[in-house]
């Protein structure tokens, strides 16, 4: 189906959803996670986010989830490039440049940190929780931010092109 059809474009839809969801991952870490967890002592914390990390980083749904959602933009831009549609098909292509920067400090910085919070030898000492939140905390934060920014405009650019799109067609 192409995307000057009647019917919406399923890359594009697809796009969009999987963009929606990592956005309010992340914006969940953002708002409610990591300031819930700000409050709690270090050896919480780390226990807390180890837990988080192990469900996420290994779990096969959620690393499909994670680069399916760049693989559908990049296809849903060649799409509304192959169907002469230049500035939606600019805009898909921008989300998928912000896409992949979430995807790029997700495997430069957050990734790392998660892999270091997970092997740091904290059951020995408060000490060392400690040592192991201060650095941990504040960089993942940032980093996180860095995604959810990435995602959330590459969320206005997809929505904003499939509102066009329903629009041009109603």
């Amino acid at each position: 189906m192409s995307p000057s059809s009647s019917r919406p474009d399923p890359a594009l839809l697809a796009a969009t959803v999987g963009t929606g969801l990592m956005t309010g991952l992340y914006l969940a870490f953002d708002i409610g996670v990591m300031p819930a967890l700000a409050r709690r002592d270090d050896e919480a914390f780390v226990s807390a986010m180890r837990r988080f990390n192990d469900a996420l980083d290994d779990s096969a749904s959620f690393g499909a989830l994670f680069l399916g959602v760049f693989v559908a933009t990049g296809v849903a831009a060649r799409r509304l490039r192959r169907a002469e549609r230049a500035r939606a098909a600019r805009r898909a292509t921008a989300a998928a440049v912000l896409y992949g920067l979430s995807i790029a400090v997700t495997v430069g910085a957050n990734l790392p940190l998660n892999r270091a919070l997970r092997s740091a030898p904290v059951t020995a000492s408060s000490a060392a929780a400690a040592a192991a939140r201060t650095a941990y905390e504040r960089p993942w934060r940032k980093a996180n931010a860095v995604r959810t920014a990435a995602c959330l405009g590459a969320l206005a650019l997809l929505g904003d092109t499939a509102l066009r799109r329903a629009v041009s067609r109603a």
